[in-house]
């Protein structure tokens, strides 16, 4: 994929550059491709370049007591991670892994940092990112430590679903997850999530073929999310 094609792919971005910066920013940018289950940084890692996604899923995790990792976020094309770490001066407090195939491509953050400086728009763009994320993270906070099981694992579904979408049937999510990540996902254990998986396809909420999850009964699965 040519780099001038990835970055007519974002272009949000592309539109608050002037000329001079888009040429310096299709210089230095690099764009890669990712494997299913591959990580894209750690946890404790440095740093160094400004991440979109172009295209796949990629989860952004961070590992907890036990082990027992908790996805914080997940990312759709076209969507900017990586930065807040360099913004902040610190080292990821997160991981971040492709949840399928995945292309990215990265910016050095010292030319985004040079960029910003003289382009207020640019600042301003990732001012309104970084307050949007955070918004979304103090939602999904509330959610997963107040909610019961059952409420966590409906709004899980239905984040997904807000995330990702559906396929053309209008039903399936546009996600297969493992019931690993699923669970990560909802802040409850494998075993949780399978049971409450299973409860929920009785109780013909939705249906499960494999790793795809099918909504049968949206609403339910709302107030049950809402109640908690």
């Amino acid at each position: 994929m040519k780099k001038e094609d990835v970055l007519g792919m974002m272009p949000e971005l592309d539109n608050v550059l002037t000329p001079q910066e888009h040429d310096q920013v299709l210089e230095e940018m690099q764009v890669r491709s990712y494997r299913k289950n591959e990580p894209i940084y750690r946890e404790g890692d440095k740093p160094s370049h400004l991440l979109c996604l172009i295209s796949g899923k990629v989860k952004i995790y961070k590992d907890g007591v036990g082990g027992r990792a908790q996805i914080v976020r997940v990312m759709n094309a076209i969507e900017y991670f990586g930065y807040r770490a360099a913004f902040s001066d610190e080292n990821y407090v997160t991981a971040a892994a492709a949840f399928e195939p995945s292309i990215i491509a990265s910016i050095p953050m010292d030319l985004i940092r040079q960029l910003i400086m003289r382009n207020p728009q640019l600042a301003w763009f990732f001012m309104r990112r970084l307050a949007i994320a955070l918004g979304r993270s103090d939602a999904r906070t509330v959610n997963l430590t107040q909610k019961h099981i059952r409420g966590r694992l409906a709004e899980g579904i239905l984040f997904l679903k807000e995330s990702y979408g559906v396929n053309e049937d209008g039903c399936t999510l546009n996600a297969c997850l493992s019931r690993e990540d699923m669970a990560n996902l909802s802040n409850m254990t494998t075993s949780n999530a399978i049971r409450t998986l299973s409860v929920f396809a009785q109780e013909k909420l939705i249906s499960l073929d494999g790793r795809k999850i099918k909504i049968l009964n949206e609403p339910a699965l709302q107030k049950i999310s809402k109640k908690g």
